[in-house]
């Protein structure tokens, strides 16, 4: 039985709930994985042949391979644990943040500075179009 999940509603907006969590399992341990410094080391190595020893779908690996975030998350990928491919990278959240947001690390922080993201064009999709639920 699907469970009611309004938050579907949001745009730009998934939230990592236990159908995620399945579906995201060993993409997570694989991020969990780099918490070792050895493992760091076979990952840097051969990011490939290191993405293969884990049961990711092909998808996974190639969003992991790309440092495309938001697919990740797509995937079923928690923050919390991708932001060990950017430490095991060198890189800050907020570079890797920045970079899920389309802008520049410069960029992001003076959106960030001057108090977030402006509410227009991130309403729930039925208020966009007029269509779907009403909460």
């Amino acid at each position: 039985m699907a469970l009611d999940k309004p938050y579907l509603d949001v745009p730009g907006t998934t939230v990592f709930d236990a159908e995620q969590s399945r579906k995201g399992y060993w993409l997570n341990q694989f991020c969990m994985s780099l918490m070792q410094a050895g493992n760091r080391e076979r990952f840097r190595y051969g990011e490939r042949a290191y993405l293969d020893e884990w049961a990711m779908t092909e998808a996974q690996k190639q969003a992991v391979l790309a440092r495309d975030l938001n697919r990740c998350i797509a995937l079923g990928g928690n923050i919390y644990f991708l932001v060990k491919i950017g430490a095991t990278d060198g890189v800050s959240v907020q570079r890797m943040v920045s970079t899920m947001s389309g802008m520049d690390e410069q960029e992001y922080r003076r959106m960030m500075l001057a108090g977030g993201r402006s509410i227009e064009g991130n309403r729930y999709l039925h208020e966009q179009t007029g269509q779907g639920k009403s909460h």
